[in-house]
């Protein structure tokens, strides 16, 4: 699926690059933040659990179902959020895109401009025709950003998942090449 070597990817003031052992606590940061996972499908109450989520990093990179990046500050390399890829699959040339910033970060072009990076990786390296998003209908802010960033809108799974107990829907976003 990818190069031999870790793709990282620039633009202006960011760095999409490999998630390694030394960025554990900031995901954990991000992934136990009652903001971030409000409308993300895993959370974690301690840095040991948090390893589940980077051996999950991992397997996506080695079985190539996908990849992950951890967005960084060109300037300073301070840690921002994440952004990847899942359920790739070459044989239908699509992905689910996936992402989160750290709220400090919100509202400044930051995930836009990931979202960016990821999308054009993934249409000219991979050679995907199609990049999906799965997002809970209460999520604004990250509907808001897919609409910004060319997805469109192809409808609502109503009651399709359970979440703390109850049914929530998944509206569905995507981008074709």
């Amino acid at each position: 699926m990818m190069n031999e070597i870790f793709p990282i990817l620039k633009v202006d003031d960011l760095i999409l690059r490999q998630i390694i052992i030394d960025d554990l606590p900031n995901i954990f940061s991000g992934l136990s933040n009652p903001a971030i996972i409000k409308y993300y499908g895993v959370s974690y109450n301690s840095l040991d659990e948090t390893q589940e989520q980077m051996e999950w990093f991992a397997a996506l990179e080695k079985d190539g179902t996908g990849v992950w990046w951890a967005i960084v500050n060109v300037e300073n390399k301070m840690f921002l959020g994440a952004v990847g890829l899942n359920n790739l699959s070459q044989i239908h040339k699509k992905a689910e895109i996936g992402f989160w910033l750290l709220p400090a970060y919100w509202g400044k072009g930051v995930m836009k401009k990931a979202i960016e990076l990821v999308c054009n990786y993934a249409f000219a390296e991979l050679n995907l025709h199609r990049i999906e998003a799965l997002v809970e209908t209460e999520n604004i802010n990250s509907k808001k950003i897919l609409i910004k960033s060319n997805f469109n809108y192809e409808g609502t799974m109503v009651d399709c998942e359970i979440k703390n107990g109850n049914f929530i829907s998944l509206e569905s976003y995507a981008k074709l090449h």
